[in-house]
C-alpha cells in the first residue's frame, strides 16, 4: 500500500486519511495503523478533543514517503493504512472505555500491528492499556505531559484523563512507567510525594531541557512491551495551542521531534497522541505537529525492522 503520490494528485484533493494513506484492508500484512478515537467527555476543562483525529488526519496532508532524518521509509516499510475511528458513545465514560479495549484487542490480535492511535482526551490511554496488557502482559508507559495525571479522582469520579495512570497502575497494567516534562502547578505538595508510592520515574520540564540525554537513556534502557502516550500540552501554547489544559513554559514543537527521533525500543506495541483540540487552534499548527509526531514515531519504529 502506498500513499497518494502528490505528484500526481494535490494535496488539497481526496478524502482525508492519515497521510493520505490508504484505508485498511482485511488481507493485507500490516504493521502499523493509525486509529482514531474521538473521545472527550473525561476532560476536566476544555472539550474539544472528540475533533482531534479528524484535524490530525488534514494537518497530515504535507508528510512524504521519505525521513530524512531517520533515513527511512516509514509508511512503505510498515505497510501503513488508516483503519478510521472507533465508535465510541459520547456521554459514557465506562461503556466507551470497554468498547475501545474490545476494539482495540480485536485488532491486535487479529493484525499484530502497531497502533497509532489519535485522541480524544487522555483517559483513552486506560482502556488502551487494558488492550495492549490483555496480549502482553505488563507494559512500559512513556508519557510525556505537562500534568501528572496520576490524581486519584475529581469530583468523587475515578475516571477521566487525569486519573488514568493512576488506575492503570492499580489496575496491575504497567511494569515501569516513566514520565517527563511535567511543569504545571499541583492542587497540593502532597501530590509529589504520589510519584514515590506509585513507582513512577517523573522528570520536569528542566529535565527535558537541561538534562535530556540522561532521560532519553533512562528510557530507552526499558525491556520489553513498551507504549507512548503523548498528551499535546508537553507542547508549549505558543507552539501547540489546540488543546484543553495547556500549560506555559513546555517544548518547542523541534524539541519534541527531536525527542521522539532519539528513542529506540525493545518493543513497541502501542503509541498515542492525545489532548489535541483543534477548536482551540491556530492554523493547524496543533494538528500539523501531531502529525508528525505521528510520522516520527513510525520512522523509529520502521528502523527495528
Amino acid at each position: 500500500m502506498r500513499q497518494i503520490d502528490a505528484l500526481k494528485s494535490p494535496r488539497f484533493t481526496q478524502i482525508s486519511t492519515f497521510g493520505r494513506l490508504p484505508i485498511c484492508g482485511r488481507d493485507e500484512e500490516i504493521k502499523a495503523a493509525f486509529l482514531g478515537i474521538p473521545f472527550d467527555d473525561a476532560v476536566t476543562y476544555r472539550p474539544g478533543a472528540r475533533f482531534g483525529p479528524m484535524g490530525i488526519r488534514q494537518g497530515s496532508r504535507l508528510l512524504r514517503p521519505y525521513n530524512q532524518f531517520l533515513d527511512t521509509y516509514p509508511f512503505d516499510k510498515l505497510n501503513a493504512c488508516d483503519m478510521g475511528d472507533i465508535n465510541i458513545i459520547p456521554g459514557y465514560i465506562e461503556d466507551t472505555m470497554n468498547i475501545i479495549q474490545t476494539n482495540l484487542y480485536e485488532i491486535i490480535s487479529s493484525k499484530n500491528l502497531v497502533p497509532f492511535i489519535t485522541g480524544g482526551d487522555h483517559s483513552i490511554t486506560l482502556p488502551v492499556l487494558r488492550a495492549l496488557h490483555k496480549k502482553y502482559g505488563k507494559i512500559n508507559i512513556i508519557h510525556l505531559d505537562s500534568h501528572y495525571d496520576f490524581w486519584d479522582s475529581y469530583w468523587g469520579k475515578k475516571h477521566t484523563h487525569g486519573t488514568w495512570l493512576r488506575r492503570a497502575i492499580e489496575e496491575g497494567l504497567i511494569k515501569e512507567a516513566i514520565q517527563g516534562g511535567i511543569r504545571a502547578s499541583t492542587f497540593s505538595k502532597e501530590d509529589l510525594k504520589d510519584k514515590e508510592r506509585l513507582g513512577v520515574k517523573s522528570f520536569t520540564i528542566r529535565d527535558l531541557k537541561y538534562n535530556l540525554d540522561s532521560v532519553i537513556r533512562e528510557i530507552n534502557s526499558l525491556s520489553g512491551p513498551t507504549h507512548v502516550s503523548i498528551d499535546i500540552d508537553v507542547v508549549d501554547p505558543a507552539f501547540a495551542p489546540g488543546t484543553g489544559t495547556p500549560e506555559v513554559g513546555g517544548l518547542t514543537s523541534f524539541e519534541i521531534i527531536e525527542i521522539i527521533r532519539k528513542l529506540r525500543f525493545d518493543k513497541l506495541v502501542g503509541f498515542d497522541v492525545v489532548e489535541v483540540a483543534p477548536p482551540y487552534d491556530v492554523s493547524e499548527i496543533t494538528t500539523m505537529l501531531a502529525a508528525n509526531i505521528i510520522y516520527e514515531g513510525m520512522s523509529v519504529l520502521s528502523l527495528n525492522l
